[in-house]
């Protein structure tokens, strides 16, 4: 898989993930309902947008470890949200806690590599990580009022999470090396 498709898989799952988070504020109610399905569609093709990247550029891209890690940890939330409607609604805040923290985590050490290479703007990239580290956090405090306030707070993180991988599929080119191993 060359750069561009790359950076175009991401864009395009940032663009999927940004009209989900638009989707939530525009109608909470029925996105309330519907959320678990949406969530799940949304980060399963997050999730396997990362696994083909990592299996494609393994040996071309630094960093791509952490592109396997949320990718195999997004698909198996995904696939839990997608088969256990019933029971999701329950779990939906401690689910959605779960990717938000690992999502976050995740780009906030991935964020100190662009530093490494040179990146201006790299600390973009750590205010990104730690807002959806907190986020993820603070959805285990209290869950039942994270239940009634997940439509909106799913759009806000949603849109985050869609920023964060349209921003990654800017700036990606330069985590590609340039000599081919």
């Amino acid at each position: 898989m060359n750069k561009t498709l790359s950076r175009i898989l991401w864009i395009v799952a940032g663009v999927l993930l940004i009209a989900a988070g638009v989707y939530c504020f525009v109608s909470p109610d029925a996105a309330l309902g519907g959320l678990s399905l949406m969530l799940g569609l949304a980060m399963l093709f997050s999730g396997v947008v990362d696994i083909v990247i990592f299996a494609s550029s393994k040996r071309y891209m630094l960093g791509s470890g952490w592109f396997l890690l949320e990718g195999i940890f997004t698909v198996l939330l995904a696939v839990f949200l997608l088969c256990n409607q019933a029971f999701t609604m329950l779990s939906l805040p401690f689910i959605f806690g779960m990717w938000l923290l690992f999502g976050g985590i995740s780009r906030f050490v991935s964020s100190f590599d662009l530093q490494r290479l040179g990146v201006k703007g790299w600390g973009w990239f750590t205010a990104l990580g730690v807002l959806l580290t907190v986020a993820g956090i603070l959805s285990f405090y209290d869950p039942i009022s994270g239940a009634l306030a997940l439509s909106w707070v799913a759009g806000l993180v949603l849109i985050l999470q869609g920023v964060a991988s349209i921003a990654w599929g800017c700036f990606s080119g330069r985590f590609w090396r340039n000599t081919i191993l």
